[in-house]
């Protein structure tokens, strides 16, 4: 099966690393491209490259302020995603929860060891 575009929707966006990272640093409010720049550590070709993306799927809006572009984070497009991992949230909490199971088990096991050890 062929692997579709970035640009087609958010969850091919986001599978870059350095996307997530533009976006947990939009998370906190709207910020022009060499803030963004100089948080991340990348050259301004690769952040705007990236933005475009961004942008492109609906994930980033950009509006202009004199003569700087400041770009926000639309976190809209996000929601697909999050409803797909929230369908998971009941099979980790069950296994959690077995794991709180064998734990108290072992505590229990090595308490009555060291009863044992006492005696």
């Amino acid at each position: 099966m062929a692997r579709a575009a970035t640009t087609t929707d958010a969850f091919n966006a986001v599978a870059e690393p350095r996307r997530r990272q533009i976006l947990d640093a939009l998370a906190n409010g709207e910020r022009p491209v060499n803030d963004l720049v100089a948080a991340l550590g990348l050259p301004q070709p690769l952040v705007s490259k990236h933005l475009r993306v961004l942008r492109q799927v609906g994930l980033v809006e950009v509006r202009d302020e004199g003569r700087q572009r400041l770009y926000r984070l639309n976190a809209g497009p996000l929601r697909p995603i999050h409803e797909w991992v929230k369908s998971y949230e009941q099979l980790w909490t069950e296994r959690f929860a077995r794991l709180d199971v064998v734990l108290e088990e072992l505590k229990e096991l090595e308490s009555e060891d060291t009863d044992d050890d006492d005696e």
